[in-house]
């Protein structure tokens, strides 16, 4: 029988799945993608030749205020390979700029002093001067104007009175913004809660072009890319990473230009087709992405795109940070009646969407397409709160998908990484 390893955490989970029963294993070719330089060397070589804009350097010159904005501790962002050569050369062309990084937490935590160490390591930290966003407080926050969206674009105020804005970050898929990485530094990374909730509404989240691998017509992305380039971010450094988050392939540039050349490159490599199953085993990649049940959400949609309607997905996510939204929690936990949820969100206008409220419809649009069993370090009650089944091993769970489905011998499609494949539905 195929032994399929699953990352989760810092670790893998194994099942031996029957060949007569596995429909496909569907993986990215970044994992089998060979780059022909070293990582800081792809970096280097991205910043000697940035796609639509003049290099760093330049752009650095007699400039005195200058911000980095950085991805925080959720995402597996290489850091100690992309800001150094970053700073160097910002510092050839402005060797007396005051540099700011800025962390991009979104509305997510702050990031903690040891997480900024494992990200940057302990020289960057003891040496520079790094601010961490906090996406609720008025008083750091500055009014830019009006979304495509309609909601109010209130960014970082760093950012805002930056003389020179750049960001480093990683494209992947994203299940709802097509893509992560370039305009995404600045919204959600370093707005205000109010333009990260207009921008997250129940119409944007419900739009059919809101999907993972799809930029053009996604009104998700039309707000970043505008909240981008109307905050004056000039440059971006960002990396594509294979599953042991090493850089494979690097682009520099101008906020549209590079990032659309990065998304070409992994939508090139990572785009599989599913036939759909019964059952499918997905995850979030491992650690970092897989610390709490709100991230492994991203992971489901890859299974959603893969399992029969009325099927099992299962997820497996170590969550030892718990669910990592209590008002995705909430949500979910208050109302046995996850339709009834999903008819709030959608009787919401733009600017009243409420906290997780996006991340909360997209699991209910996945629940109401499969039971979900999920495999966790988390509480048995509060998986079961967000109207999911516990599970304790691989083995355990595929023994209650089989009774879900009703087949001792359903059929099963394989994701190991649920994070880095935009899965296809067979037509």
């Amino acid at each position: 029988m195929p032994i399929i390893r699953f990352p989760y955490g810092k670790e893998c989970l194994s099942l031996d799945i029957p060949a007569e029963r596995l429909d496909a294993v569907l993986v990215s070719k970044l994992h089998h993608y060979k780059a022909d330089r070293t990582p800081e060397a792809l970096v280097e070589d991205a910043l000697t030749h940035p796609i639509g804009s003049a290099p760093l350097h330049e752009l650095s010159r007699g400039k005195k205020n200058i911000v980095i904005i950085a991805s925080d501790h959720t995402r597996p962002v290489p850091s100690k390979v992309i800001i150094p050569p970053m700073l160097r050369e910002l510092r050839r062309g402005a060797p007396d700029a005051q540099i700011t990084i800025l962390i991009a937490t979104g509305c997510h935590r702050d990031t903690t002093k040891q997480e900024l160490i494992d990200k940057f390591g302990s020289a960057i930290v003891e040496q520079e001067r790094i601010v961490v966003h906090d996406c609720a407080k008025a008083e750091e926050l500055v009014s830019i104007g009006t979304l495509p969206s309609g909601g109010e674009l209130l960014i970082n105020r760093l950012a805002a009175e930056a003389d020179l804005l750049v960001s480093e970050g990683f494209i992947e898929p994203h299940f709802f913004a097509g893509f992560s990485g370039g305009r995404k530094s600045v919204l959600p990374g370093v707005a205000g809660r109010i333009s990260v909730l207009a921008n997250h509404c129940s119409e944007f989240i419900a739009h059919p072009k809101a999907r993972t691998g799809v930029l053009e017509g996604n009104p998700i992305h039309a707000d970043m890319l505008w909240a981008a380039q109307k905050a004056g971010l000039r440059f971006i450094v960002n990396v594509v990473i294979d599953q042991n988050k090493q850089p494979i392939f690097a682009v520099a540039g101008d906020v549209a230009e590079a990032h659309a050349e990065g998304c070409r490159f992994l939508s090139s490599l990572c785009r599989v087709k599913a036939k759909p199953s019964d059952i499918v085993i997905s995850t979030n990649g491992g650690y970092p992405l897989d610390q709490n049940i709100y991230q492994a959400v991203k992971g489901m949609t890859a299974a959603e795109a893969a399992v029969k309607p009325g099927g099992a997905i299962i997820m497996l996510a170590k969550s030892g940070d718990g669910h990592g939204g209590q008002h995705f929690y909430d949500q979910m936990a208050s109302q046995p009646d996850i339709a009834k949820t999903m008819q709030v969100f959608l009787d919401r206008g733009r600017n009243e969407t409420e906290p997780d409220q996006w991340q909360t419809q997209i699991f209910i649009r996945v629940l109401q397409r499969a039971s979900v069993i999920y495999v966790s370090d988390a509480p048995d009650e509060m998986v079961k709160g967000l109207h999911m089944i516990p599970a304790h091993s691989p083995e355990e769970a595929l023994r209650l998908a089989e009774g879900i489905v009703g087949d001792p011998n359903a059929s099963i499609t394989a994701i190991p990484d649920g994070v880095s494949v935009m899965v296809l539905p067979d037509a």
